[in-house]
């Protein structure tokens, strides 16, 4: 994408685009860690398309536009299964690790005493 194609998008868009992209990149990272090279030339061109949309979005705060981040979509089921674990479980973990600390100590206060 050119970037006189950029600049005549509006903020809102560019920002959804921006956050588009960024998806995209990370997709392609991934294939090209697991061994699939056919998205090389795809990875650069969307690393310099979205150079060219950051480089806007900075030119338009410099002029003193107003450019509010894009809304990150959630879903339903994380909120869901936050509010589905039981409160006897997430109040025993500290008691868990509190044990092991004192186990530790103990551990530590015998070698030192073997010396």
């Amino acid at each position: 994408m050119k970037a006189d194609k950029v600049r005549e998008i509006d903020s809102a868009e560019l920002q959804t685009r921006l956050q588009e992209s960024e998806e995209q990149m990370f997709r392609l990272r991934f294939q090209l860690t697991m061994g699939q090279n056919e998205g090389i030339k795809k990875y650069r061109e969307l690393r310099k398309d979205r150079a060219r949309m950051m480089t806007i979005i900075s030119e338009r705060r410099a002029k003193g536009e107003v450019i509010a981040p894009p809304v990150a979509k959630k879903s339903a089921k994380p909120a869901a299964k936050k509010a589905a674990k039981p409160a006897a479980k997430t109040a025993a973990k500290p008691a868990v690790k509190k044990a092991a600390a004192k186990t530790a100590a103990a551990k530590k206060a015998v070698k030192k005493g073997t010396k």
